[in-house]
């Protein structure tokens, strides 16, 4: 079978990601309760129950909640730590009302050692499996994200390093200060954000100046064995029984064939959606955001899912809305 880009790197996980951003009650800065805590519990049950042993965090869920409900799980779990990966993320500054200061991303390295402290403090534990900055930092200066990974990695805080939403150009901009491989990227990808496939297929075409998915990312993670991570896999339902009241014919008839190949299956619109992704030579690795075990062990079912290329086509071509040129 073949490997994930990031087992090459000595992390054995698990196919699909459970990303905690639901975790703690969401966006408030509310006390969590002891509710939010057994919906965690229930959360990771689920995702261990399917096979899942990836979990996503970042800084920012829930104000920092998402990731403090998890540090009562795994204190509430003695040995569970060891028997998963632990991955967060950090850079996003929210908005500083009093001073009149907009929301930004901070990759000094004083910020993302406080950062990684901050989330380790939360969570409860020593070091994290990997880290990832969360999005482009426009004032960047690699060789201070490479003294603050350098910092991270001799004090055992972070064992891998990655980032999120970043282009090929800006992943090499980066990797050319640190020492230390960069073993993922994070990017939204779903049947419905498809630009990571247009950017290809409009290249040398007019249609191309509209894809804003940089060219070649893809193909340079792929040579890289940098694992590609979606977010947004599951498009927020879109095909696996949200409201389409409003929505494009495309997305319609889109939701109308996943429901048919699922059927006919015999497992969930979950895995047929996620499933769609990974079919892809990439490797995609899928992080599903959600609190349901319901809807976890829904999507973990896309494990056990292989589309044929004709109906990974169908969907694709679907989801345009307009035949390939």
């Amino acid at each position: 079978m073949k490997k994930l880009p990031i087992e090459k790197h000595g992390l054995n996980t698990s196919r699909l990601v459970l990303g905690c951003m639901g975790f703690g009650g969401g966006w408030s800065r509310d006390a969590i309760t002891e509710e939010q805590v057994k919906q965690a519990h229930e959360a990771v049950n689920a995702a261990l129950e399917s096979g899942i042993n990836f979990f996503d965090h970042a800084d920012i869920y829930a104000f920092g909640k998402a990731e403090e409900v998890f540090g009562r799980v795994l204190k509430e779990r003695p040995g569970l730590r060891d028997e998963i990966f632990i991955q967060s993320k950090t850079g996003i500054t929210f908005p500083d009302k009093e001073a009149g200061l907009p929301t930004r991303y901070n990759f000094s390295k004083e910020y993302i050692l406080n950062g990684v402290d901050g989330t380790l403090s939360r969570l409860g534990t020593d070091h994290l499996d990997t880290l990832l900055l969360h999005r482009p930092d426009a004032l960047m200066e690699p060789e201070e994200v490479a003294e603050a990974f350098h910092a991270l990695k001799s004090s055992g805080k972070v064992r891998y390093f990655g980032v999120s939403n970043m282009s090929a150009g800006q992943i090499k901009l980066l990797q050319s200060a640190i020492s230390d491989r960069l073993v993922v990227n994070q990017l939204e990808m779903s049947l419905h954000k498809i630009g990571w496939l247009e950017s290809g297929v409009h290249v040398n075409q007019p249609e191309f100046c509209e894809t804003i998915f940089p060219e070649g990312t893809l193909e340079y993670c792929r040579m890289e064995n940098i694992q590609i991570q979606a977010w947004g896999p599951l498009a927020q339902g879109l095909y696996s029984g949200a409201s389409l009241e409003g929505k494009p014919a495309a997305v319609k008839e889109t939701a109308g064939i996943v429901k048919k190949m699922a059927q006919e299956k015999e497992t969930t619109t979950e895995a047929i959606v996620l499933a769609w992704l990974m079919r892809h030579p990439a490797m995609i690795q899928p992080v599903i955001g959600t609190t349901s075990p319901e809807r976890i062990r829904a999507s973990a079912k896309a494990m056990n899912v292989v589309l044929s290329r004709d109906e990974w086509y169908t969907l694709y071509v679907s989801s345009r809305g307009v035949n390939l040129p």
